[in-house]
């Protein structure tokens, strides 16, 4: 791990595209550490990046952005490959997801790509990459549909709605305790898949639930808090525009309404939501708290000014896989391509990552083991990680 953490300061020094990871070896098509110098030094590939670096949650996408270049430098690095990372802007947008899509699947030198973010993006386009044989990660998509069946190349190293939802619906049954509730979807395929499973157990709690529905267009929800009744004590945000939690936040507080927010994966932003007492539940660390990803923080901060989100980290070690995929092709003497590096990747097992835990695949393109972390905001708008029990 040590070696791994020299080469991601190193990487922000003598690369201009930046990406790493915290473990020390994985195993893929050959097996074993890709570490090899002399089988992978012609070892050249593209990798396509698929998020959104514009548009409404661009903090988001650029954070994805950061953490995967500052991958790719580290591990070209410790590989000695020549692996370059092609972005696209999807914008959270599915019809931009497919645009991007078309045009990678075309590029006959993108041999698998990160991303896309949203699990609406996933939907869009699935098939075409099936059909394709390239290999895709996402670091932030979790509905269930995704891994069913219906898109054999994709795979995740995030966890699923069906285990965030129960998990998030019994912190606040048990340790907030609320007689009532509200739960608002944004109309996408992440949020009302979370509000599938989290209000089985609220109704199982008996908590009276009131379940809106709202777009992500949305940007006034006056109307929508003065629905909130004096025995609403918790607010479920399942959204992925924080900006939009951080306005409803407001509308509660001109309203004198005293419900607390909980929110999930997308309303981590340090900048964008700042709601003191609100919770928010992520598939991703922050690894600035994390003293293993020391070095890795300190790479991030360097390089792009920032270490902090939960959305970095998954797409660092999505973004890894790929990256000693490629490698353990190219060691075991194959020249790359989108079939044996899809191979590698189903056999990944990594024994440590930048998220703390083990990373590989079940035969449906799920991460074995994933977790969720819960935060919740101070009084003077800071993120605080409170600990599994």
């Amino acid at each position: 791990m040590k070696g791994r953490l020299v080469l991601a300061m190193a990487a922000v020094g003598s690369l201009a595209v930046a990406g790493c990871s915290s473990s020390s070896s994985s195993s893929a098509a050959g097996g074993g550490s890709t570490g090899g110098a002399a089988s992978t030094k012609s070892c050249v590939a593209s990798v396509g990046f698929e998020g959104p670096i514009t548009g409404p949650v661009a903090p988001l996408g650029t954070e994805q952005l950061h953490f995967a270049q500052l991958a790719v430098a580290t591990d070209n690095l410790a590989n000695k490959t020549k692996i370059k990372l092609v972005q696209g802007d999807t914008q959270l947008q599915p019809a931009q997801a497919t645009t991007v899509t078309q045009q990678f699947i075309s590029n006959s030198s993108i041999l698998a790509v990160v991303g896309p973010a949203g699990s609406q993006e996933v939907i869009a386009i699935g098939s075409p990459m099936a059909r394709a044989g390239m290999g895709f990660i996402t670091g932030s998509a979790t509905a269930v549909e995704l891994t069913t069946g219906k898109y054999p190349t994709f795979f995740r190293v995030v966890s699923k709605d069906s285990v965030q939802g129960p998990q998030d619906a019994n912190y606040i049954v048990k340790t907030l305790k609320p007689k009532a509730i509200m739960i608002v979807d944004d109309q996408e395929a992440y949020s009302t898949g979370l509000v599938s499973a989290m209000t089985p157990v609220f109704q199982a709690a008996g908590i009276k639930v009131d379940h809106e529905s709202v777009s992500q267009k949305l940007t006034d929800f006056s109307s929508l808090v003065a629905k909130v009744t004096p025995d609403t004590s918790v607010v479920v945000l399942p959204w992925q525009v924080a900006a939009n939690a951080q306005q409803f936040g407001r509308n509660l507080a001109q309203q004198h309404k005293k419900a607390l927010i909980f929110g999930t994966d997308g309303l981590y932003d340090t900048k964008s939501f700042t709601i003191p007492g609100s919770y928010v539940s992520s598939f991703g660390p922050d690894i600035t708290s994390i003293p293993a990803d020391a070095a890795i923080a300190a790479a991030l901060q360097t390089k792009f000014g920032s270490a902090h989100g939960t959305f970095g980290p998954p797409v660092y070690a999505a973004t890894h896989v790929i990256d000693e995929a490629i490698a353990s092709v190219c060691k075991s003497g194959q020249t790359p391509s989108r079939s044996n590096v899809l191979a590698a990747i189903k056999k990944t097992n990594e024994p440590a990552s930048i998220l703390g835990q083990p990373i590989s695949f079940d035969s449906h393109g799920d991460l074995n083991g994933g977790k969720f972390f819960l935060f919740k905001i101070d009084s003077a708008g800071k993120y605080k990680l409170i600990p599994s029990s």
